[in-house]
């Protein structure tokens, strides 16, 4: 299965609120460069279907850190399904029709400066990163607070967002820090190449 296939798979398989049809099927519009946009402009997957693997990515991070024992028993942190491939796959949502094609100049080994592919950021609606994907996700369907507060803090303490309020979200919403933790494992660890 491609990416997308495999995407559209696991949504259809566990969201089921009211909108959540009408979402992806925005996504999947020509109106959408979800499935065809990169994940960032250089670094992890910055490249054509960057966006959904990286969303993939996060959805099986997340996945994993929720079954550990620890975090099931201990912390008492057990989402719905529904809740985990809500915030796995659509957390980044932020980043659809930003990504311009372009390129870049490079060295190569001998010094020689060379053309490469790259891309461009324009964000038409610069409404903020994690807040930005909430908003457009509520266009169509209702998110619980929960899910809101993961999407918007899921970049952690490495977005230049007050660290108070960082901290104060991963205490009240223990799934933001989760989202974070598996962001950062899908685009530090899974993601980035040594280039």
């Amino acid at each position: 299965m491609t990416n997308k296939e495999t995407f559209v798979a696991i949504y259809q398989e566990h969201i089921h609120r009211p909108g959540s049809a009408e979402l992806l099927q925005y996504l999947l519009s020509e109106q959408c460069d979800f499935f065809t946009a990169p994940a960032s402009t250089r670094f992890h997957l910055a490249l054509e279907g960057g966006l959904v693997e990286h969303s993939l990515n996060v959805y099986q991070a997340l996945k994993d850190y929720l079954s550990r024992d620890t975090v099931q028993n201990v912390y008492r942190l057990t989402p719905s399904a529904e809740t985990v491939a809500i915030v796995g796959l659509l957390h980044d949502l932020c980043k659809v029709n930003v990504y311009q094609k372009s390129f870049r100049n490079v060295k190569d080994k001998t010094g020689k400066w060379n053309q490469v592919p790259s891309y461009d950021y324009q964000d038409n609606l610069p409404y903020g990163h994690g807040e930005k994907s909430v908003y457009i996700i509520s266009g169509f369907m209702r998110l619980t607070r929960e899910e809101a507060f993961a999407i918007r803090y899921h970049m952690g303490f490495s977005d230049t967002e007050d660290k108070n309020n960082v901290g104060r979200a991963f205490t009240l919403f223990p799934l933001a820090f989760a989202l974070s933790t598996a962001d950062m494992e899908a685009t530090y660890f899974k993601e980035t190449s040594d280039e």
